[in-house]
């Protein structure tokens, strides 16, 4: 069985992509714990919440050191991947570092956050494997990642932003695979596989 463990800060929705693993018959471990997030096959670094109190959480547990360290493949999801840019206009945050983007906060005159099925396109990138051109996955999120040479996935509302980044080992969506049925399966599966 492919194991797969879950960075578990307190600012997460762990428990639902953890059923979501259990599904496709993957284990999925819950921790903080620096060593054991070091030695990680694969990771997952999930989030909601408010950017400012989730890096605060990261700070508090060092995790803001070990997460670039990693050297596993990972997956950044929703505020996750925000927190893996440089910096976040929500509380006016640095991130990570991973990827160089700055998180913006969506245009006054639309609504926020922006809620619900949306579809994805310029899809490139091995986490994309088998998913179609404008399938539609799941979105919840205020802030946005504007294009840039990181996007492998784009999405539309308001304006073109990124649904998916990718750097080196790092994979990260805007989007909830978890919550997206078999299009976000097909990407958590093909994140298993990597």
């Amino acid at each position: 069985m492919k194991r797969v463990t879950i960075i578990d800060y307190g600012a997460g929705n762990v428990a639902s992509v953890k059923y979501a693993l259990a599904r496709m018959g993957v284990e999925a471990e819950l921790t903080s714990d620096s060593d054991v997030i070091l030695n990680a096959e694969k990771v997952i670094f999930p989030g909601v919440g408010h950017a400012a109190a989730a890096m605060q959480a990261l700070q508090s547990k060092g995790l803001d050191l070990v997460i670039p360290r990693l050297k596993c493949p990972v997956l950044g999801i929703c505020l996750g991947m925000q927190l893996m840019c440089n910096h976040t206009e929500e509380g006016e945050v640095d991130g990570l570092g991973i990827f160089s983007e700055k998180v913006l906060r969506f245009n006054k005159g639309i609504k926020v956050p922006h809620m619900g099925w949306n579809t994805i396109f310029k899809i490139s990138a091995p986490l994309f494997d088998a998913v179609s051109e404008h399938s539609s996955v799941y979105f919840v999120h205020s802030y946005y990642v504007p294009l840039s040479e990181n996007t492998v996935a784009a999405s539309y509302y308001g304006s073109a932003f990124s649904a998916a980044l990718q750097k080196d080992n790092f994979d990260a969506v805007q989007f909830h695979p978890e919550k997206s049925g078999a299009v976000g399966a097909q990407i958590l599966q093909n994140f298993i596989d990597l």
